[in-house]
């Protein structure tokens, strides 16, 4: 694939195909400490574990872009994609309706983490880089594509900022909606449902009373406290409920031991046991302010297990840490009546063909002003006491 060439003409653009071909420290460098799943780190255990690449439909092609002396100085983590699973944002209509018209919507470019709903940076660069990196990343990202000629490229959940510079540059922007719960200050759980209505207080803590009555234990591991025992039980429910709900299980058994191995510190993996046997789980990974919950699994029917598990041993941990909110992943509106809000999450778009381009602009800007109506009345189902109550 030839690589994307855009000004400053002092940048060298081009495209790897393993992250580990790129030094981590200098990644790193870009990445920023704050969000762990932009990491080299973790892009190599997604690589090296066999949850990405050519057989899984995600091949990497990581833009890097550097200065005359050979520095890195900016980079985004992307991928040629053969489907359009795995991301959380749905554009199977557009392929359906692109590929009915004669057109071929794969192979695409995604610039993005794998299986990874959380919004983070895409566009990488140095505090020091030169100005105009982030724009000559994203004109490269269009010229890949003209190349190429692939029909588009999806830039999907980055920052807010990034999503409007997307926008400044003429990409189509889209808007989606998740749950997050947000530390106002509290001492305890009990702190944080004592701003709850008196009703939506007594029906948590009824869920919390009836796991903690069934006999189940939990635990919450992370450090040293991860042993293999954990990761060959997790990886047993994930596979499961996997099966269970989409029918294709991503990540590979060596993905969560490699990451057990590699990020024991961001890992905050909790863990449920029935009788002495590993009966449930719920990853998640610690950012520098937010704790990030990813995957959940259970082998067996266990009465508001799942709420326990994911989202109140979540803010438990966060409120114990002095973490700024907890992001529970994507959908779920279930998780509004336990304290998770409704936020905007982005994604950028491009469209080469004039034609495809103006059909999905007009979509999408039906979909935000639904969008916005929808977060709108979500957030009035808020559990949160109201003026009056």
């Amino acid at each position: 694939m030839p690589d994307g060439r855009e000004p400053p003409a002092t940048l060298t653009v081009q495209l790897v195909e393993r992250i580990g071909d790129i030094p981590a420290a200098d990644w790193d460098s870009l990445a920023g400490p704050d969000n762990p799943f932009v990491s080299h780190a973790f892009l190599r255990i997604l690589e090296e574990s066999g949850s990405v690449g050519p057989k899984t439909g995600w091949e990497p092609r990581h833009l890097t872009a550097r200065d005359p002396a050979g520095r890195l100085v900016g980079a985004v983590p992307l991928y040629l994609k053969g489907h359009s699973y795995g991301e959380y944002v749905f554009d199977h209509a557009w392929a359906n309706a692109w590929e009915r018209a004669g057109g071929s919507y794969y192979p695409k470019l995604q610039a993005a983490v794998p299986f990874t709903p959380v919004t983070g940076p895409r566009l990488l660069t140095a505090p020091d880089s030169p100005p105009g990196t982030a724009e000559a990343m994203v004109g490269a990202l269009r010229s890949i594509a003209a190349d190429n000629g692939l029909s588009s490229v999806h830039v999907t959940f980055p920052t807010e900022a990034e999503y409007a510079l997307f926008g400044r540059l003429g990409w189509l922007q889209r808007i989606g909606t998740q749950f997050h719960w947000e530390n106002r200050g509290y001492a305890g759980f009990d702190d944080f449902l004592a701003a709850f209505s008196s009703r939506k207080r007594k029906a948590v803590k009824k869920e919390r009373r009836e796991v903690a009555e069934s006999g189940v234990e939990l635990l919450t591991l992370s450090g040293a406290d991860l042993k293999p025992e954990h990761w060959d039980a997790f990886h047993r429910f994930y596979t499961a409920t996997s099966d269970r709900k989409w029918g294709w299980a991503y990540l590979t058994e060596a993905f969560f031991h490699r990451l057990g191995e590699t990020m024991p510190e961001r890992v905050v993996l909790v863990m449920a046991r029935d009788g002495g046997r590993w009966v449930a789980g719920a990853l998640n990974l610690l950012g520098t302010d937010t704790l990030y919950g990813r995957n959940w699994g259970c082998v067996g029917d266990y009465r508001f297990l799942h709420f326990e598990a994911c989202y109140y041993r979540a803010i438990d941990f966060a409120i114990e840490r002095g973490l700024k909110r907890v992001e529970a992943g994507a959908q779920g509106e279930h998780k509004i009546q336990r304290g998770y809000l409704p936020v905007p999450t982005y994604s950028a778009h491009w469209i080469p063909n004039p034609g495809f381009r103006r059909a999905v602009a007009d979509f999408l800007e039906r979909e935000r002003e639904a969008m916005a109506e929808e977060m709108r009345l979500l957030a009035e189902e808020s559990p949160f006491r109201k003026d009056g109550d």
